[in-house]
């Protein structure tokens, strides 16, 4: 079905505000979801390739934790992103007097069932150590969004980045909570989030503090799970499975640094792996490490090369990102610009270049 979609790329090259061709192969071209919005700060962004195109979502209002911080949706049709729409927010109850008690919701997460509807996670509670989780789902590729719901006790979901569909039909979620040290777990679904099962913590939480894992695909039906780790000066952890995500090995960090910052990755059709991450660390004039983020691609998952410098500016922030391939072979990318706006790249995987690189020196400009 996804197939039979117009070009995607073709649309998009057709409106981009910025056109990056040639500057860095693979780059097709750089561009904003959006020029303005009613709230000032966004973070977060997530995206699926629906029947009908992609569909983004992010968080956003006054400021990461304030409550009238909603989930907004953003679709693309016929060349453009529509405008911003709030789809879900944390409100709990309005009083007789007029009083609403409201929650801030974070890290929304796309992901569309193969023949299936778009599910919309996210979470919802004053802090990530208290949150809790919630789903949605779009019958019409993310114009409407029904049947919102709690997830069950214990059950965040997908906690940042998008899950993974097993052969079998099993939705494999990289989770993760913070409120008794950062600890990855991880979560699965057989039928489209009804019914739940959770593995335990997967580490203790007291040599390396992980979450948010991104899931990567192995040639010999490895799962890979890369996290984010609370060390803004050591590296990214990973973690693997070969029995479908039931079982974990050791955490352990790999040679890319992570200045305690978002990444994603995904693995193409053709088994290649791409990562899109902050290739920094905290301090030096930057105190949150997101001043430059990164694209890189690995054929094993293990060995990294440099392949994209995506944004870079000294004291700014560039993070939080999410990459999907679509059904024409392309790679779509979005990031926190800022956190003013959320930037949106494609590349063409087939033009990408791979430079040697070390964790303390990303070698293109």
């Amino acid at each position: 079905m996804l197939r039979s979609i117009r070009s995607v790329a073709t649309l998009i090259l057709l409106v981009t505000a910025h056109s990056a061709a040639g500057e860095q192969p693979g780059l097709l071209s750089q561009s904003f979801i959006y020029e303005q919005a009613s709230f000032p700060q966004c973070h977060a962004s997530t995206l699926a390739e629906t029947p009908q195109g992609l569909v983004a979502a992010w968080f956003g209002g006054s400021h990461e934790k304030n409550p009238d911080v909603g989930i907004w949706v953003s679709r693309h049709i016929d060349g453009s992103w529509t405008d911003p729409v709030e789809v879900a927010n944390g409100i709990q109850y309005s009083t007789a007097g007029g009083r609403v008690h409201r929650h801030p919701t974070w890290n929304p997460v796309l992901f569309q069932y193969p023949d299936g509807p778009l599910a919309l996670f996210w979470k919802c509670g004053p802090s990530p150590s208290t949150w809790w989780g919630e789903m949605a789902i779009s019958e019409d590729n993310g114009a409407t969004w029904h049947s919102a719901h709690r997830l069950p006790e214990h059950i965040d979901g997908p906690v940042r980045n998008k899950p993974l569909l097993l052969e079998n039909g099993t939705l494999l979620c990289g989770s993760s909570t913070e409120f008794d040290g950062w600890r990855v777990h991880f979560e699965m679904t057989a039928d489209q989030g009804r019914t739940w099962q959770r593995t335990e913590a997967i580490h203790d939480g007291k040599e390396f503090g992980a979450i948010q894992p991104t899931l990567l695909r192995g040639a010999d039906g490895t799962i890979l799970a890369l996290c984010r780790n609370q060390d803004g000066n050591g590296n990214i952890l990973q973690t693997s499975s070969g029995d479908g995500g039931r079982t974990w090995s050791a955490v352990a960090p790999i040679a890319l640094p992570n200045p305690n910052s978002g990444i994603d990755g995904v693995t193409l059709d053709s088994g290649t792996h791409l990562l899109v991450y902050n290739h920094t660390r905290r301090g030096q004039g930057n105190p949150k490490g997101r001043a430059m983020i990164n694209l890189a691609i690995s054929e094993d998952g293990q060995t990294w090369q440099a392949a994209l410098t995506l944004d870079r500016e000294d004291r700014s922030e560039f993070s939080y990102p999410a990459i999907i391939q679509t059904s024409d072979g392309l790679v779509h990318i979005t990031y926190t610009w800022k956190r003013t706006r959320v930037r949106h790249c494609v590349v063409d995987p087939k033009k990408l270049q791979g430079h040697d690189l070390t964790p303390d020196k990303w070698p293109l400009p």
